[in-house]
């Protein structure tokens, strides 16, 4: 099965910590225009905004230290719906596991947090394609002294690894083989970083893309991330695929998303949007990369 960064938690419970930049969460989307299948793009261009949920993690979607929300898909979101006619993005923040309940409940209109696409996520949510297909990598410490080089490294030297809530590779790990008693679980990425420095684990494991940029925030300390790497499960190759959700009502707001994403493709105008937050020509979904894909698993 074709996994994610974020594997879907069926957390309701997690819906009470949205947290609204501005006044996202003082409206709802139409009950009325969900049923009908949509009318959610029509709304957002009466009203100049439209309301995108995200977990404040960097660096997919997050607000800065001047409390601007940004981040690869934010950022993305903003070119797309500009061109569609919506003047302003608005930010609701949520914990990573209740992204999609929160989308259900209509407390956003759409996930940018650079979601993956998973069958489980596919039976509650649409998918746009992806804007970009990542690789996993571990960040040890400098030197790399427990050798942690490819996804069964880990299991096979008996390492403890920490992931981050909610992760696909904590599914991975235990999958090949470490024991449940060396996976820690992290809230986010500055805890596991904690974690790492003061030796509770050996590895975190997380996509290249989210450890080079926890690494950009601690340049000149002893760690280092290890090359990318594929981790292979029941012999199918777990590549994630980060795109943005939308209910599964909303289809003219999913076709008009995806049609702007296939002219930013097509025009190679994807890649300079991302590459300020990490992302490289590696990084970049091929033709042959679609929801309908990585839905199938």
């Amino acid at each position: 099965m074709t996994s994610s960064r974020r594997q879907f938690l069926r957390t309701a419970a997690l819906l009470g910590a949205a947290v609204p930049l501005g006044a996202a969460a003082c409206s709802t989307t139409d009950p009325e225009a969900e049923r009908s299948g949509g009318g959610s793009l029509a709304k957002a261009r009466k009203d100049g905004k439209i309301r995108i949920g995200f977990a404040n993690e960097s660096p997919y979607g997050f607000t800065d230290s001047s409390g601007k929300l940004t981040g690869e898909a934010p950022e993305l979101a903003r070119v797309i719906f500009k061109e569609l006619g919506v003047k302003e993005v608005e930010g609701v923040q949520v914990d990573f596991g209740g992204l999609v309940g929160g989308l259900k409940a209509s407390r956003f209109d759409l996930v940018a947090a650079g979601m993956f696409i998973t069958p489980e996520r596919c039976a509650e949510v649409a998918f746009s394609d992806p804007e970009y297909v990542a690789k996993s990598a571990f960040m040890v410490p400098r030197g790399n002294p427990k050798g942690l080089t490819k996804a069964t490294d880990p299991g096979e030297k008996k390492a403890k690894v920490g992931v981050l809530t909610g992760a696909v590779e904590g599914g991975y790990a235990e999958k090949l083989g470490v024991s449940k008693g060396n996976i820690s679980t992290f809230s986010d990425q500055a805890s596991a970083y904690e974690g790492l420095k003061a030796g509770r684990i050996d590895a975190i494991w997380l996509t290249r893309i989210s450890l080079a940029d926890v690494m950009s925030k601690h340049e000149g300390e002893p760690f280092e991330v290890t090359d990318a790497f594929v981790p292979v499960i029941d012999g199918k190759e777990q590549l994630g695929a980060g795109a943005f959700a939308f209910r599964k009502a909303d289809t003219e707001l999913l076709e008009a998303f995806n049609g702007k994403l296939t002219e930013l493709k097509q025009g190679n105008r994807l890649l300079p949007i991302l590459q300020p937050f990490g992302f490289t020509q590696a990084d970049m979904p091929t033709g042959e990369d679609t929801a309908a894909k990585f839905c199938a698993g």
